[in-house]
Protein backbone atom coordinates (compact mmCIF):
# COMPACT_ATOMS: atom_id res chain seq x y z
CA UNK A 1 0.00 0.00 0.00
CA UNK A 2 2.67 2.63 0.90
CA UNK A 3 4.98 1.44 -2.02
CA UNK A 4 2.01 2.56 -4.54
CA UNK A 5 1.41 5.52 -2.66
CA UNK A 6 5.25 6.81 -3.72
CA UNK A 7 4.76 5.92 -6.98
CA UNK A 8 1.76 7.66 -7.10
CA UNK A 9 3.44 10.87 -5.25
CA UNK A 10 6.62 10.81 -7.80
CA UNK A 11 4.05 10.22 -10.98
CA UNK A 12 1.74 13.64 -9.63
CA UNK A 13 5.35 15.48 -8.52
CA UNK A 14 6.64 14.86 -12.42
CA UNK A 15 3.34 15.29 -14.52
CA UNK A 16 3.13 18.71 -12.42
CA UNK A 17 6.58 19.98 -12.50
CA UNK A 18 6.11 21.02 -16.16
CA UNK A 19 2.44 21.38 -16.87
CA UNK A 20 2.31 23.67 -19.77
CA UNK A 21 4.25 22.85 -23.13
CA UNK A 22 5.94 25.80 -25.05
CA UNK A 23 3.01 26.71 -27.02
CA UNK A 24 0.55 26.49 -23.68
CA UNK A 25 -1.30 23.05 -24.32
CA UNK A 26 -1.20 20.88 -21.78
CA UNK A 27 1.00 17.58 -22.51
CA UNK A 28 -0.81 14.36 -23.43
CA UNK A 29 1.04 12.61 -19.98
CA UNK A 30 -0.47 15.76 -17.72
CA UNK A 31 -3.97 15.22 -19.57
CA UNK A 32 -4.07 11.90 -18.83
CA UNK A 33 -3.16 12.96 -14.62
CA UNK A 34 -5.93 15.49 -14.94
CA UNK A 35 -8.31 12.60 -16.20
CA UNK A 36 -7.69 11.08 -13.24
CA UNK A 37 -7.70 13.36 -10.91
CA UNK A 38 -11.32 14.46 -12.19
CA UNK A 39 -12.13 10.77 -11.62
CA UNK A 40 -11.00 10.25 -8.57
CA UNK A 41 -12.89 13.75 -7.62
CA UNK A 42 -15.48 13.19 -9.08
CA UNK A 43 -15.61 9.60 -6.91
CA UNK A 44 -15.20 11.32 -3.93
CA UNK A 45 -18.04 13.73 -4.32
CA UNK A 46 -20.96 10.84 -5.62
CA UNK A 47 -19.41 8.35 -2.96
CA UNK A 48 -18.95 10.97 0.18
CA UNK A 49 -18.52 8.26 2.74
CA UNK A 50 -16.15 6.21 0.53
CA UNK A 51 -12.08 7.59 -0.65
CA UNK A 52 -9.81 6.57 -3.03
CA UNK A 53 -6.90 4.34 -0.97
CA UNK A 54 -4.60 5.92 -3.13
CA UNK A 55 -5.87 9.29 -2.89
CA UNK A 56 -6.35 9.62 0.58
CA UNK A 57 -2.67 7.37 1.67
CA UNK A 58 -0.81 10.36 -0.92
CA UNK A 59 -2.57 13.37 1.58
CA UNK A 60 -1.83 11.65 4.67
CA UNK A 61 1.38 10.81 3.66
CA UNK A 62 2.07 14.65 2.24
CA UNK A 63 0.19 15.89 5.09
CA UNK A 64 2.95 14.25 7.67
CA UNK A 65 5.93 15.23 5.18
CA UNK A 66 4.47 19.11 5.39
CA UNK A 67 3.80 18.90 9.66
CA UNK A 68 7.61 17.32 9.59
CA UNK A 69 9.07 20.09 8.16
CA UNK A 70 7.04 22.74 9.71
CA UNK A 71 8.04 21.55 13.03
CA UNK A 72 11.96 21.43 11.90
CA UNK A 73 11.55 25.03 10.90
CA UNK A 74 9.88 26.03 14.08
CA UNK A 75 12.50 24.19 16.18
CA UNK A 76 15.51 26.14 14.05
CA UNK A 77 14.34 28.79 14.48
CA UNK A 78 13.26 28.72 18.21
CA UNK A 79 16.96 27.47 18.99
CA UNK A 80 18.42 30.95 17.28
CA UNK A 81 16.67 32.65 19.90
CA UNK A 82 18.06 30.47 22.56
CA UNK A 83 21.17 31.14 21.51
CA UNK A 84 20.93 34.52 23.26
CA UNK A 85 20.61 32.87 26.43
CA UNK A 86 23.52 30.62 26.16
CA UNK A 87 25.92 33.67 24.69
CA UNK A 88 24.87 35.78 27.89
CA UNK A 89 25.82 32.98 30.36
CA UNK A 90 28.84 32.80 28.75
CA UNK A 91 29.82 36.19 28.65
CA UNK A 92 29.00 36.31 32.53
CA UNK A 93 31.10 33.36 33.27
CA UNK A 94 34.15 35.31 31.79
CA UNK A 95 34.00 38.18 33.98
CA UNK A 96 37.39 38.14 35.65
CA UNK A 97 36.18 39.11 38.96
CA UNK A 98 34.56 36.08 39.49
CA UNK A 99 38.39 34.44 39.65
CA UNK A 100 40.24 37.70 41.18
CA UNK A 101 40.79 35.60 44.69
CA UNK A 102 41.27 32.09 43.47
CA UNK A 103 44.08 30.29 44.77
CA UNK A 104 45.32 28.73 41.30
CA UNK A 105 44.70 29.42 37.90
CA UNK A 106 41.24 29.03 36.70
CA UNK A 107 40.64 25.87 34.65
CA UNK A 108 37.97 25.01 32.06
CA UNK A 109 36.30 23.10 35.25
CA UNK A 110 35.91 26.53 37.21
CA UNK A 111 34.21 28.57 33.86
CA UNK A 112 31.78 25.48 33.74
CA UNK A 113 30.98 25.60 37.41
CA UNK A 114 30.18 29.58 37.14
CA UNK A 115 28.51 29.22 33.79
CA UNK A 116 26.20 25.90 35.35
CA UNK A 117 25.70 28.27 38.52
CA UNK A 118 24.21 30.73 36.22
CA UNK A 119 21.90 28.93 34.76
CA UNK A 120 20.94 27.30 37.65
CA UNK A 121 19.85 30.55 39.40
CA UNK A 122 17.90 31.06 35.88
CA UNK A 123 15.98 28.34 36.18
CA UNK A 124 15.33 28.92 39.70
CA UNK A 125 14.08 32.37 38.65
CA UNK A 126 11.97 31.77 36.14
CA UNK A 127 10.54 28.52 36.17
CA UNK A 128 7.64 29.57 38.64
CA UNK A 129 5.80 32.04 36.26
CA UNK A 130 7.00 30.48 32.50
CA UNK A 131 5.90 27.66 30.04
CA UNK A 132 7.33 24.77 31.53
CA UNK A 133 8.28 22.86 28.14
CA UNK A 134 9.68 26.56 26.87
CA UNK A 135 12.01 25.80 30.24
CA UNK A 136 12.74 22.18 29.09
CA UNK A 137 13.73 23.35 25.18
CA UNK A 138 15.87 26.20 26.63
CA UNK A 139 17.37 23.44 29.34
CA UNK A 140 17.99 21.23 26.24
CA UNK A 141 18.96 23.90 24.08
CA UNK A 142 22.01 24.88 26.72
CA UNK A 143 23.64 21.63 27.32
CA UNK A 144 23.69 20.90 23.80
CA UNK A 145 25.89 23.91 23.57
CA UNK A 146 27.62 22.71 26.50
CA UNK A 147 28.31 19.15 24.89
CA UNK A 148 29.69 21.08 21.55
CA UNK A 149 31.88 22.62 23.67
CA UNK A 150 33.46 19.91 25.22
CA UNK A 151 34.11 18.35 21.83
CA UNK A 152 35.26 21.42 20.55
CA UNK A 153 38.55 21.25 23.16
CA UNK A 154 38.93 17.89 21.81
CA UNK A 155 37.39 14.78 24.18
CA UNK A 156 36.26 11.76 22.69
CA UNK A 157 33.26 10.22 22.96
CA UNK A 158 33.11 8.21 26.07
CA UNK A 159 34.81 10.68 27.93
CA UNK A 160 32.13 13.42 26.68
CA UNK A 161 29.22 10.80 28.04
CA UNK A 162 30.96 10.91 31.52
CA UNK A 163 31.67 14.39 31.92
CA UNK A 164 27.97 14.98 31.04
CA UNK A 165 26.93 12.80 33.49
CA UNK A 166 29.22 14.32 35.87
CA UNK A 167 27.95 17.93 35.36
CA UNK A 168 24.57 17.24 35.14
CA UNK A 169 24.54 15.73 38.84
CA UNK A 170 26.56 18.75 39.62
CA UNK A 171 23.70 20.74 38.00
CA UNK A 172 21.26 19.18 39.76
CA UNK A 173 23.42 19.57 43.35
CA UNK A 174 23.34 22.93 42.57
CA UNK A 175 19.97 23.54 41.81
CA UNK A 176 18.66 21.57 45.50
CA UNK A 177 21.41 23.92 46.99
CA UNK A 178 20.38 27.47 45.87
CA UNK A 179 16.14 26.33 46.43
CA UNK A 180 16.29 28.00 49.63
CA UNK A 181 19.31 30.85 48.92
CA UNK A 182 16.77 33.15 49.71
CA UNK A 183 16.36 32.01 53.22
CA UNK A 184 20.43 31.67 53.72
CA UNK A 185 23.07 34.45 55.30
CA UNK A 186 25.74 35.69 53.23
CA UNK A 187 28.14 33.23 55.28
CA UNK A 188 25.51 30.32 54.78
CA UNK A 189 25.20 31.58 50.99
CA UNK A 190 29.22 31.36 50.80
CA UNK A 191 29.42 28.21 52.35
CA UNK A 192 27.12 26.81 49.84
CA UNK A 193 29.03 28.40 47.21
CA UNK A 194 32.28 27.11 48.61
CA UNK A 195 30.78 23.14 48.01
CA UNK A 196 31.14 23.86 44.20
CA UNK A 197 33.97 26.22 43.75
CA UNK A 198 36.85 24.83 46.13
CA UNK A 199 39.48 26.96 44.18
CA UNK A 200 37.63 30.27 45.53
CA UNK A 201 38.86 31.97 48.60
CA UNK A 202 36.36 35.10 48.76
CA UNK A 203 33.21 33.29 48.56
CA UNK A 204 31.39 36.05 50.61
CA UNK A 205 31.92 38.68 47.22
CA UNK A 206 31.11 35.68 45.52
CA UNK A 207 27.31 35.19 47.62
CA UNK A 208 26.95 38.83 46.97
CA UNK A 209 27.76 38.57 43.63
CA UNK A 210 25.15 36.26 42.60
CA UNK A 211 22.38 38.29 44.97
CA UNK A 212 22.71 40.20 42.48
CA UNK A 213 22.71 38.35 39.89
CA UNK A 214 19.33 37.04 41.19
CA UNK A 215 18.12 40.50 41.67
CA UNK A 216 18.71 41.36 37.81
CA UNK A 217 16.69 38.08 36.62
CA UNK A 218 13.77 39.42 38.67
CA UNK A 219 13.80 42.26 37.22
CA UNK A 220 13.94 41.03 33.68
CA UNK A 221 11.52 38.53 32.30
CA UNK A 222 12.11 35.35 30.42
CA UNK A 223 11.31 36.80 26.99
CA UNK A 224 14.11 40.14 27.26
CA UNK A 225 16.58 37.06 27.62
CA UNK A 226 15.26 35.28 24.38
CA UNK A 227 15.53 38.00 22.75
CA UNK A 228 18.66 38.97 23.96
CA UNK A 229 18.01 42.36 25.45
CA UNK A 230 18.76 42.37 29.21
CA UNK A 231 19.20 44.99 31.30
CA UNK A 232 22.48 44.91 33.72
Amino acid sequence: MEDWSVILSIYIHRSLSNVLSLDGAPKSFNMSFLLDLLIISFSCFLFKKWTPWCFSTVLKVQENKNNDIIKSINKFFMNINYINIYNNLVKLTRNKDLYKDFKNQDTFSDRIIFFLLHFAFFLKIYKEDNNKELLQEIYDYIFRQVELSIREIGYGDQSINKKMKDYLNLFYGMIDKIHNWDDLTVESRGNLLEKFLDNAINTEYLANYFEKYKLNLINNTLNSHIKGVVKH
